[in-house]
């Protein structure tokens, strides 16, 4: 498999874990309050990252300068994303949650810089914009209606991680940051954030099920830490906005994950809007990528030590993609 494509499937695989993420939040919000699900998302994802860093045969576990500059202002963006993602998929449905949050492949490319010279071409937004119909067809298959809080919080959330999205191309593209160091510090910063608020509420932990102590590991190992180590991993060996088309497909899995297990049900407009959303994104990765290879490469990313044991947390060939 090529780095080109190896990138791509890291990509889908997060999109398939985010896209299952809505209901498991949604199951938490449930029974308990949402800033103490977001506190124990990211003390949870907290202490893994830790273990991972202090493991044995890591190499240097020292921050370096580069990494405490980029993963604290990236952890309070990615904190913005998930209270107000959270609190969204609190009030709507976890399959519209996914849905709405999909428009994020719209809105990263007017901010993403990195990776191409000007603007992107006409056809990267024809692409786009198929994929934007095709989640008018995903909503109409589950039946319109007006717009409720937690559509309007989640067009929020859509906002707010395309400017993220752009933040973490910016800061780590041709840098030597370690992924899981960076994903370190921005659960810490995101621990911390929370701590406060949520602290009244730490007593309700101890009465929580197992049903819902298993939905909070899954948001924080697998939504959290796999995802968040993968998707800084896979946008230093692209562009952001090809990162984003990619993590565009969260909506079909979300919608799958919908059916499967949440019992909703699956009509001919949710399957003709899951065709086109596969085919906008796929046009639109052909078109970015194409568009890169006529402009002026970004500068490779330096290589680190790789750790056999977990090959996905740091960098290993430089790339120029």
């Amino acid at each position: 498999m090529s780095d080109t494509r190896r990138t791509d499937a890291v990509l889908l695989l997060v999109a398939i874990v985010w896209g299952s993420s809505y209901l498991s939040a949604q199951t938490a919000t449930s029974a308990l309050p949402v800033l103490l699900v977001l506190f124990a998302r990211y003390a949870l994802s907290a202490l893994a990252c830790l273990g991972l860093v202090a493991a044995p045969g890591r190499g240097p576990r020292r921050w370096t300068r580069e990494e405490l500059r980029a993963g604290v202002p990236l952890g309070l963006t990615q904190a913005a994303v998930l209270v107000v993602e959270t609190y969204g998929v609190a009030h709507t449905s976890a399959a519209n949650a996914g849905l709405i949050i999909s428009l994020t492949i719209v809105l990263t490319p007017l901010l993403d810089r990195t990776g191409h010279r000007g603007g992107l071409p006409p056809a990267f937004y024809a692409a786009a914009g198929v994929s934007v119909l095709a989640v008018g067809l995903l909503m109409a298959g589950n039946g319109f209606h007006a717009p409720r809080l937690g559509d309007l919080l989640m067009l929020g959330a859509a906002v707010v991680r395309a400017g993220h999205m752009a933040l973490v191309g910016r800061l780590t593209a041709g840098r030597a940051i370690r992924p899981l160091h960076l994903t370190t510090v921005q659960t810490l910063v995101g621990t911390a954030l929370f701590l406060v608020p949520a602290a009244h509420e730490l007593p309700t932990l101890a009465h929580a099920g197992p049903a819902i102590w298993a939905q909070l590991l899954y948001l924080a190992l697998f939504c959290s830490v796999f995802a968040f180590l993968a998707q800084t991993w896979a946008v230093q060996r692209t562009s952001a906005s090809r990162a984003s088309l990619l993590l565009g497909t969260e909506p079909i899995w979300a919608a799958a994950v919908g059916v499967a297990l949440g019992g909703e049900p699956f009509t001919v407009l949710t399957g003709l809007g899951a065709a086109m959303m596969l085919t906008g994104t796929y046009w639109g990765q052909s078109v970015e990528r194409a568009h890169r290879a006529t402009t002026q490469p970004r500068t490779a990313v330096h290589p680190v030590e790789e750790d056999p044991r977990c090959p996905a947390t740091t960098p290993t060939t430089p790339t120029t993609v």
